[in-house]
C-alpha cells in the first residue's frame, strides 16, 4: 500500500478489500454519513473526515499522514489482511462464500468502547435513521465542538462526564425514545464505578460481555454488538433480525432460539465469527433474504 498527502489529504494507492459502501453501510457504525458525491462524511475520535474511491485509490479528506499513522490507520483495520480472513470463510461453505464476495470491501472500524455502549443501547428496537439523530442529537448538545466542514458543523461523541451533565429528560429530548433511563443509568455507573470502557478490550470475550450486561439496557445482542465493534471481539456473533433470517435460511432451522442460533454461529465459524456475522448481515440486509 502507497500512502500519501495531497492538499490536507491522505491518498491510498493499492488498498485491497476496502469499499466505503460496504463499510460504513454494513450495520457497524452510525456516525457516517452518504454525501452526493457518493463520499461518506464521519466522526470519530475527535475528527471529522471524509471517504472516498476513485480509480482503484481511496481518499481521506481533511487529514493529514500524522493523523493518519496514529489514528486511521488502526481506525480503519488496514494491519489485517481480510484476503486471508475471506479465503478461510470461503472455504467454509458456499454461502460465506458468496457473502463474502458480495460484501468484499467490509472492515470492521475499531471503534470507541464508550461511544459503542451507548450507540448500541440507542439501537435497540431502533431504526438506523433514529439511531443516527439521537446521536447526533446527544452529540451536538453535549459533545464538544471539533469544526466545521463543507459548510456543516460537527461534533465529538460525549464523553461520560459530559453526557452526565444532562437529565434523563434531557436525554429524551434527544430523540432517544424509552432508552433514556437506560442511557442515564449506564452514564451514572460508569462515572460512579469511575469504569474504564475502553480497557474492556484487555478481558476475555466472556468476561468482556459479562461486565457490558451489567448495564441498564445492555442484553445479549447488544452486547455481543458493542464487544465486536468496540472491544475487537471477533469470536461473538450478534444475531438481529437479519442475521436470524441469514441463519435460518441457510444453517439452522426455524424454531432454534437466538442465544442456540449464538453457539451454533461461534462453534462454526470459531475466532472469524464476527467477520462472519458482517458479510452474512449485509449479504441478507442487502439481497433482502429470509424476508
Amino acid at each position: 500500500m502507497k500512502v500519501y498527502e495531497e492538499n490536507n489529504t491522505v491518498i491510498l494507492e493499492g488498498v485491497a478489500d476496502f469499499n466505503p459502501k460496504h463499510i460504513f453501510e454494513c450495520g457497524q457504525c452510525f456516525r457516517w454519513h452518504k454525501e452526493a458525491d457518493n463520499s461518506y462524511t464521519g466522526v470519530a475520535k475527535g475528527r471529522v473526515i471524509n471517504v472516498s474511491e476513485k480509480d482503484n485509490k481511496i481518499y481521506l479528506d481533511n487529514t493529514n499522514l500524522k493523523d493518519f499513522e496514529e489514528i486511521w490507520y488502526n481506525y480503519f483495520d488496514l494491519g489485517t489482511n481480510y484476503t486471508d480472513i475471506k479465503n478461510t470463510l470461503k472455504n467454509m461453505d458456499e454461502h460465506l462464500n458468496k457473502a463474502s464476495e458480495f460484501g468484499y470491501g467490509i472492515r470492521i472500524l475499531k471503534q470507541d468502547g464508550w461511544e459503542m455502549l451507548i450507540s448500541f443501547i440507542i439501537s435497540s428496537n431502533n431504526r438506523i435513521p433514529m439511531i443516527q439523530k439521537a446521536i447526533e442529537n446527544l452529540s451536538r448538545n453535549y459533545g464538544t465542538y471539533i469544526g466545521n466542514y463543507r459548510g456543516k458543523d460537527y461534533y465529538a461523541f460525549p464523553t461520560p462526564e459530559e453526557l452526565n451533565k444532562a437529565s434523563q429528560e434531557e436525554i429524551r429530548a434527544c430523540q432517544t425514545g424509552f432508552r433514556d433511563k437506560y442511557i442515564k443509568s449506564t452514564t451514572e455507573s460508569v462515572i460512579k464505578d469511575n469504569e474504564n470502557i475502553s480497557g474492556y478490550t484487555s478481558l476475555s470475550t466472556d468476561d468482556c460481555i459479562k461486565e457490558l450486561k451489567k448495564f441498564n439496557g445492555v442484553g445479549p445482542k447488544v452486547a455481543d454488538c458493542i464487544a465486536l465493534f468496540g472491544m475487537q471481539k471477533y469470536d461473538t456473533f450478534p444475531v438481529d433480525v437479519w442475521v436470524k433470517r441469514v441463519m435460518q435460511e441457510f444453517y439452522v432451522s426455524e424454531d432454534m432460539s437466538l442465544p442456540k442460533m449464538r453457539t451454533y454461529a461461534i462453534d462454526k465459524f470459531g475466532n472469524l465469527a464476527g467477520f462472519a456475522q458482517q458479510y452474512l448481515f449485509y449479504y441478507a440486509r442487502e439481497l433482502g433474504i429470509g424476508r
